[in-house]
């Protein structure tokens, strides 16, 4: 039996795999396939004639939006049109807001569809199929929008077999308006490829449009698009010609994102309510409301592991939104490492004149020393209360605090759940936080719990070049609040299991979305009022939401699918819970996990209570091949290695398979003095017959100039500065800052290895279910500012790093 992984959909990445004999490797991302051994690197030119018999034979991405709630359903069939059986890949990459509802692969006539389980129950259905026989699961894998899901299964020969995954998100509505997002990359021509989205919008349709990143001038005519006042039809479907980056080529234009970007009429009032079936959705967006002016204080991360681009780039976003606060905002600026500065002891007014000090304090900042967040956030809440208390602001201004780090509190205190419950009891609900987590390297989990506590949110900045403007973003996301303090009133006696009905603030260009069940399934209206806290004065507004409307406003249309109400309200309640289990008691996060969980398994949610466990056919050689599909989280997967590639704007991704044990070499530099070596290991148990599954289970790095030494294992880290000796733990969350050197150790996840003035490296601790029967720990290994290695580089990763 050959192997051949395709890459169907979606995905980023196509791979490879070479039976034994061959080198090792091969995962590509935004590059050439590689294959190496050792110190050797050399391009992977001729392809495997078989994988040309594997065929993607048709791709569609079917999208259903009925006011707001999508539907998306993803099907792919590929044929196997060699004498041989074949392995084949399906993988996905879908909103990380998303929840899987359904997956299933049929084969030779027959269908398997995927379960939802508590996940306990579902590994131990898992542990069950695979004790007996090979296993393949979810390669997981996060991007900033997106989580992969990838699946796989043998083919025979002159067969084929057809994917289909379902998943439901509610759109949210930034900047104005509602984006879906499809990740299109079959990396080879496609003989039927077709993406269609039909949106229905009961308040009718402000505006649509659509296009995609890979849309040439030849292909923008195919980019279909049909607009009524509530209905929207968006199509494209190339044909196996039109796909080909030239005439003669076998290369396909299809590459990179399609995006449909919409908005709906508003009018003034209580907003629209759509009720279904005895459950509503409530959207609230009103239009035209004055800006409530803000007291933002920017608390702001100048540690030592900020040092470099991370604080320039900090500079240069801080320096364009202190230029941007509208003149009747105040604000402050407030700097921690191991102890706490400020620009001025108070909120000052955002006159030209106090913008252009502000931003001379910016511009001299120095990134060293540890990170006292806590003192950083406590100093910024007394600056925001000493103001409110002597009424110094604006009647109903809106009090914030905009904290940026990119690292782990290691300063007194330590304990992440003692400083959350400390800055909790200090805000007093009173003042929202928002937390910006900077790089690889940061507890974001932690962050964005201290941001739900405080009623804000958390985003992640990713370490890239465009790290300005995903600033500048979220800022603008939160820069202009209309309302505070918004209540939505319903009568107790007619609707219950409401989701959230308080919100801290509503900004310009969002939405506020209810919903809930009513009392009674037949009931054809009910009152509904909204109070806030507005421009200068109280925001009240009364109406009465009815179904009087809907059989014109849906008059039978096909696409409406089912019950959306219904399931629109298990998607936010179970959100809600899921970030109240986070944020709240012990007894509310227990019963909000026990109540998240059930509905999960009712409206077969792929949470990250649940997991969805497909058990794929029967061979004759194996009894059951099993997978496990998990709704993905901060963490981070296959490859072995990624790598930064600044100069292309991308980065190469791969995988190395040879025996365990083997040392290979990844990076010599004989100028900057940096060794790197890692060791593979195995699984805990192969199959006979089956191919061995190798991991990298430690490094070594050297950086001989500085008389550096670390050990890193899925056990512990060694390190040694000039003959001194320290042993970290992966249990423990430790900073470690030397004069050649930063150490970062994110607990159970990542070391952050900070070279002074050179490259960094982070190194991925892979956790794997200890009872698992094949499968043990592993470690990722992370390249970023190759740009630092010298042109005699040597090694796997280092010549990859270098070459154009």
């Amino acid at each position: 039996m050959a192997t051949v992984r395709i890459t169907l959909l979606l995905c980023i990445t196509l791979s490879l795999c070479i039976p034994s004999g061959s080198y090792g490797a091969v995962l590509v991302s935004g590059g050439t396939a590689q294959q190496g051994s050792g110190g050797s690197t050399n391009r992977l030119i001729k392809k495997r004639s078989v994988s040309s018999e594997m065929e993607v034979h048709s791709v569609k991405i079917d999208c259903n939006v009925a006011s707001r709630f999508a539907h998306t359903v993803m099907t792919s069939t590929a044929l196997n049109k060699a004498n041989v059986s074949q392995e084949v890949f399906f993988e996905v990459e879908l909103p990380k807001t998303a929840f899987i509802t359904n997956f299933s692969m049929e084969i030779e006539g027959k269908t398997y569809v995927g379960e939802v389980k508590e996940k306990e129950k579902a590994k131990k259905q898992y542990e069950k199929a695979v004790s007996s026989g090979q296993t393949a699961g979810l390669v997981k894998a996060s991007g900033r929008k997106m989580e992969k899901f990838s699946v796989s299964v043998n083919i025979a020969a002159h067969s084929g077999v057809t994917f289909t995954l379902t998943y439901e998100e509610l759109l949210q509505r930034r900047f104005g308006n509602y984006e879906i997002m499809i990740r299109v990359k079959p990396k080879q021509l496609v003989q039927e490829f077709q993406i269609v989205a039909d949106i229905h919008e009961p308040q009718g349709i402000a505006f649509l449009d659509a296009y995609g990143t890979f849309i040439t001038n030849e292909l923008l005519p195919l980019v279909e698009k049909t607009v009524t006042d509530k209905k929207a039809h968006v199509s494209f479907s190339p044909t196996i010609d039109q796909q080909r980056k030239c005439p003669d080529c076998d290369g396909t234009l299809i590459d990179g994102d399609f995006f449909i970007k919409y908005d709906v009429k508003r009018t003034q009032g209580i907003g629209d309510v759509q009720i279904v079936n005895g459950y509503f959705v409530h959207f609230f967006a009103p239009s035209d409301l004055p800006q409530v002016p803000k007291n933002v204080i920017f608390c702001i991360d100048v540690s030592g592991s900020m040092y470099g681009k991370k604080i320039m780039q900090t500079k240069e976003a801080l320096l364009s939104i202190l230029k941007d606060l509208p003149e009747n905002d105040y604000f402050g600026i407030v700097i921690f490492s191991n102890d706490i500065n400020v620009w001025r002891p108070y909120l000052s007014q955002a006159t030209p004149e106090n913008i252009q000090l502000a931003q001379k304090f910016i511009m001299s900042l120095q990134a060293g020393g540890g990170t006292n967040l806590h003192d950083g956030v406590i100093k910024s809440i007394e600056m925001l209360y000493k103001e409110m208390k002597t009424n110094s602001l604006a009647d109903n201004s809106v009090p914030m605090i905009i904290l940026l780090t990119d690292g782990v509190p290691n300063t007194w205190p330590r304990d992440l759940p003692q400083i959350q419950e400390s800055i909790r009891d200090a805000i007093g609900g009173n003042i929202t936080l928002f937390c910006l987590g900077f790089g690889y390297d940061v507890d974001y989990p932690f962050l964005d719990v201290l941001a739900k506590q405080n009623n804000g949110l958390a985003r992640r900045i990713y370490e890239d070049s465009d790290a300005v403007l995903q600033l500048q973003g979220f800022y603008d996301e939160v820069a202009s609040p209309l309302l505070s303090e918004v209540h939505f009133n319903y009568p107790d006696n007619t609707v219950s299991a409401l989701t959230g009905s308080y919100f801290k603030q509503l900004f310009n260009g969002s939405e506020i979305v209810v919903a809930g069940r009513l009392n009674d399934i037949a009931m054809n209206d009910f009152p509904i009022e909204v109070s806030a806290l507005g421009f200068q004065n109280d925001f009240v507004v009364k109406g009465q939401a009815s179904t009087q409307e809907r059989k014109t406003t849906f008059p039978d249309e096909e696409y409406i699918f089912g019950d959306f109400t219904e399931r629109l309200w298990a998607y936010l309640t179970i959100q809600q819970l899921l970030d109240k289990k986070d944020k709240g008691s012990a007894e509310e996060r227990v019963n909000a996990t026990a109540e998240a969980l059930e509905l999960s398994l009712k409206y077969n949610f792929v949470t990250p209570l649940t997991s969805m466990v497909v058990i794929k056919p029967q061979k004759e050689e194996k009894p059951e091949d099993a997978l496990i599909a998990d709704k993905l989280t901060e963490v981070d997967g296959d490859p072995h290695f990624i790598i930064e590639l600044p100069d292309q704007n991308d980065a190469l991704c791969f995988n190395i398979d040879e025996k365990p044990g083997t040392i290979f070499n990844l990076v010599k530099d004989p100028l900057t003095g940096i060794v790197v070596n890692g060791q593979t290991i195995g699984d805990k148990k192969v199959d006979p017959g089956t191919r061995v599954n190798t991991y990298f289970g430690s490094f070594g790095i050297i950086h001989d100039k500085f008389g550096i030494r670390l050990m890193v294992s899925t056990q512990k880290i060694l390190v040694s500065d000039h003959g001194k000796v320290a042993r970290l733990f992966w249990s423990d969350n430790t900073s470690v800052k030397g004069p050649n050197m930063d150490l970062q150790v994110t607990k159970d996840r990542s070391l952050t290895v900070s070279l002074r003035n050179s490259v960094k490296f982070v190194i991925i601790l892979h956790k794997v279910w200890k009872k698992h029967p094949y499968h043990q720990d592993y470690l990722g290994f992370y390249t970023l500012d190759s740009h630092f290695f010298s042109q005699s580089v040597h090694g796997l990763i280092g010549r990859i790093a270098t070459e154009p």
